[in-house]
């Protein structure tokens, strides 16, 4: 297998044993036009083969033979054949067995003797069950730029370093190259001759195969009919051909034509250069020591008994595989070398009777695209590919594809909403609207402490498609409530508990939580202590997670609140944020740079501080969080949080449920009707929401809720200027306005009106920024590769329109949103399109 930095030689053992009865005229013609649409959507140059009985039933070559002089490709032209080569290094091998030249059990010291490995035998090479590591890592490690690898140089690679084996010759099955270049170097010692003209003088030349050789980078002239691999990368066509591993030869690196491939695959009938039981060998599946086999011979995968015998070919721009139906007779040859191997699939298909999955491309034209890396804007053209950002350049349609025309407008990446709870909602809601009309194209559930398990939102998606991505953290509060009960919550855990909480959480980031989030200003987190946040961080970093945290305090205890957050990320090592950064304490109002410096100076000494913030002076909470010692009846306390805390003629009561003409009033209209002050109303109205719950337990929804005026717009302007605060919306599907006007109201309000920041800083704080924060390594970014979330939107006319009396009102100025290649909303509607999937952690 190839490693993390190259394209696999080999892309594995592939089902393909169903479908072949009959190859009907039908079938053949939606093969070329398959083939056909393939190639003007630029997704494959090459040739395609079938026959049956040694008769072709199609044949045929599209595209070019080398991008810099444009050559087209003929049934003639010599691929590159990656690892198909190695069934010709195994017949050489048989064919040097029969002459007596040497047996497969012998041990490859024998001809090798600089090889390390004594007990590995050829038998363990053709079959990759050797144990060896990939030569990739050692060539890249130990050898410089210039320095073109060879079999030689290999060999005293292995000698020198001696990496250790994977497994004991035998014990098991593991596709390997670094063996089959050594079968050529055996090969050469062996017959005495170069393993190049070896091939030809024994396979090439008898069989009449004109225009196939082998080719390495260590050879001085390249053949004439060589095929050359390239990609295509923003429209236009790149070489990806030999790189400084290419001279080497034996697991790739010989070439041929499709018509000269049915040459080979009829020799195999007739049996010319092996007797059968040689043969039979070579087919037969591989014995492992504990006495399992693998469906893998010399060079072949097996099926059905040996009756369908295969083998694909990967390396650099090339792709290929052949297929042989030994039964039925019937041959595939598929070549491709352009660096997309979707046609194999599609010839596999469309010749088994299925409706092939063909690219689906769309044109997104004339648009000024800010790419959410902090880049400069800039006029170009997108193209998506399936769920993918495919190229960004100054593009042309191709025949018969969709295109979008910007009209000049601005295109992004998908806005990433790094604190939300529109996720409840979208079981009643699942095109998402609140979120699709402000741009949001993925949410990041499980905030604030209470999640929801992995396993149920794996069987949510699987039950009930949306129009949404959603990747979450496993809550703090989730964890404590499981394992100690609902109504135990107001206290301490024990180290029992603790150990247990730590159990889940593992259970939770190895189905790919992001991490652990925190609510600790909420009564079902408030009592514990730091030490117990502490632990569970830790098993959270231990994945390679990340902690968020609605702080222990936004107001009083502030200053403190932060240090907790800063030591955790100082012990972990791990990424933390600061959720819905706030001041919320009125006499602390304009301290936002003091409180930025200490995180920035965390920041300095290590510590790998963010925060998320959203564009309100007003939050939507519960009453009960005006009391940070929880102290619900204590006047005093109720004075302050009137006085510091809350403004209450700004703060209303959008929710009540004991008294339902309260909601929409604010604290001081309460306080009016009920004669009180509106600290008496604030400590009221908690005792009758604790009421209404003891007498209606099984009251489904929420029974009170304040949207608090409690920060000074200077700050939270600060705050949102920070280089490490990205844009989240702490909204829901309904309340708070921030549920559907976050992101529009940073375009239109702070970004345009304001002008507190650059438009391209502030979509680099939506996208780029927040992906970087939670881990998410492809979105976020409008370049290819990356996955087609995308919002078009008018940075003119963009402006939220959700605010108290109507926090619902969808937002103006967002044209199209696209979600994985899929456009769900378009002139104010969603388009009943549900393309969301479930993210979850990678690393």
């Amino acid at each position: 297998m190839r490693t993390k930095w190259f394209l696999a030689l080999f892309c594995g053992p592939l089902s393909i044993s169903s479908g072949y009865a009959q190859y009907t005229p039908v079938r053949l013609k939606t093969l070329d036009s398959a083939l056909t649409v393939m190639h003007q959507r630029a997704s494959f140059s090459g040739a395609v083969l079938v026959a049956e009985n040694g008769k072709i039933l199609y044949n045929k070559a599209l595209g070019i033979a080398d991008p810099t002089t444009q050559e087209p490709l003929k049934t003639t032209s010599a691929f590159n054949l990656a690892s198909v080569s190695k069934q010709f290094v195994a017949m050489m091998v048989m064919m040097l067995k029969e002459k007596g030249k040497l047996r497969f059990d012998e041990k490859v010291q024998k001809y090798l003797p600089d090889f390390p490995y004594p007990n590995i035998s050829i038998r363990h090479l053709l079959t990759h069950t050797g144990g060896l590591p990939e030569y990739f890592d050692l060539a890249l490690k130990y050898n410089n730029t210039l320095d073109t690898l060879t079999n030689d140089k290999l060999l005293q690679l292995l000698k020198i370093h001696r990496p250790k084996v994977h497994f004991e010759p035998g014990e098991k099955w593991e596709y390997n190259n670094t063996g089959y270049v050594m079968l050529a170097s055996i090969i050469e010692k062996a017959a005495g001759m170069p393993v190049e003209d070896f091939f030809r003088q024994q396979i090439t030349k008898p069989l009449g195969m004109n225009d196939t050789y082998m080719y390495s980078l260590r050879m001085k002239e390249s053949p004439a009919n060589r095929v050359y691999g390239y990609q295509r990368k923003n429209g236009r066509n790149m070489p990806n051909d030999l790189m400084r591993l290419d001279g080497v030869l034996g697991d790739g690196n010989a070439y041929s034509s499709a018509e000269d491939l049915l040459k080979w695959d009829r020799a195999l009938y007739a049996r010319p250069l092996v007797s059968a039981a040689t043969w039979q060998e070579a087919i037969t599946p591989v014995k492992l020591t504990n006495g399992k086999t693998y469906p893998y011979g010399f060079a072949w995968f097996i099926e059905n008994d040996g009756k369908l015998l295969s083998h694909t070919g990967s390396w650099v721009g090339f792709f290929n595989e052949i297929i042989r139906n030994v039964e039925k007779k019937q041959t595939i040859i598929i070549l491709s070398n352009s660096s997309d191997a979707t046609v194999r699939k599609v010839v596999k298909d469309v010749l088994a009777g299925k409706v092939p999955n063909l690219p689906k491309t769309e044109l997104i034209s004339n648009v000024i695209l800010i790419d959410g890396t902090g880049a400069a804007a800039q006029k170009t053209a997108v193209r998506l590919k399936n769920d993918r950002i495919w190229e960004v350049a100054d593009l042309t349609p191709f025949p018969g594809e969709a295109v979008t025309d910007g009209r000049g407008m601005t295109l992004a990446p998908g806005f990433i909403d790094s604190h939300s709870h529109h996720f409840g909602g979208l079981e009643e809601h699942p095109e998402g609207i609140a979120a699709l009309n402000q741009g949001i194209t993925t949410i990041v559930t499980g905030q604030d402490g209470g999640s929801t398990p992995m396993d149920t939102i794996q069987h949510f998606f699987k039950k009930r498609p949306v129009a949404i991505n959603v990747a979450t953290y496993t809550g703090h509060s989730t964890l404590r409530a499981k394992v100690m009960g609902a109504k135990s919550l107001y206290r301490t855990a024990k180290p029992g508990e603790v150990e247990k909480m730590k159990v889940l959480l593992r259970d939770e980031m190895k189905k790919g939580s992001l991490g652990l989030a925190t609510g600790l200003e909420y009564e079902s987190a408030f009592f514990s202590n730091r030490d117990e946040v502490l632990e569970l961080a830790k098993v959270a970093a231990e994945f390679g997670g990340r902690y968020m945290s609605h702080i222990r305090s936004e107001d009083i205890n502030f200053d403190e609140a932060l240090e907790e957050i800063i030591e955790i990320g100082k012990q972990t090592k791990m990424p933390v944020q600061v959720s819905h950064i706030k001041i919320a304490k009125r006499d602390q109002w304009g301290q936002a740079p003091e409180v930025l410096a200490k995180l920035q100076k965390a920041r300095a000494e290590g510590v790998n501080i963010t925060a998320d913030c959203y564009p309100y002076d007003f939050w939507n909470s519960t009453l009960r969080v005006l009391f940070p010692n929880r102290d619900y009846t204590n006047l005093k306390s109720a004075e302050l949080a009137v006085t510091q805390l809350c403004d209450p003629e700004k703060s209303v009561v959008v929710r009540f449920a004991p008294n339902t003409q309260y909601a929409g009033k604010t604290l001081s209209q309460i306080a009016a009707v009920r004669r009180e002050t509106p600290a008496q109303t604030l400590m009221a109205l908690i005792a009758l929401a604790a009421e209404f719950e003891e007498k209606n337990p099984e009251y489904n929804g929420g029974i009170e809720a304040i949207m608090g005026k409690s920060m000074d717009e200077p700050d939270v302007a600060d705050f949102l200027r920070w280089p490490h605060t990205n844009i989240c919306s702490d909204g829901a599907w309904r309340g708070h306005p921030r549920g559907h006007g976050t992101f529009t109201r940073i375009l239109g309000s702070y970004v345009r009106d304001k002008k507190i920041m650059p438009l391209e800083t502030a979509i680099h704080k939506m996208t780029g920024l927040t992906a970087e924060h939670l881990g998410l390594t492809d979105r976020g970014i409008a370049q290819p590769g990356y996955y087609a979330d995308l919002v078009l939107f008018d940075p003119e006319t963009v402006k939220d329109n959700a605010n108290i009396q109507n926090p619902t009102a969808l937002s103006s100025g967002i044209e199209k949103v696209w979600v994985n290649g899929e456009v769900v909303y378009q002139s104010q509607k969603t388009t009943g399109k549900l393309p969301g999937v479930f993210i979850k952690r990678t690393n």
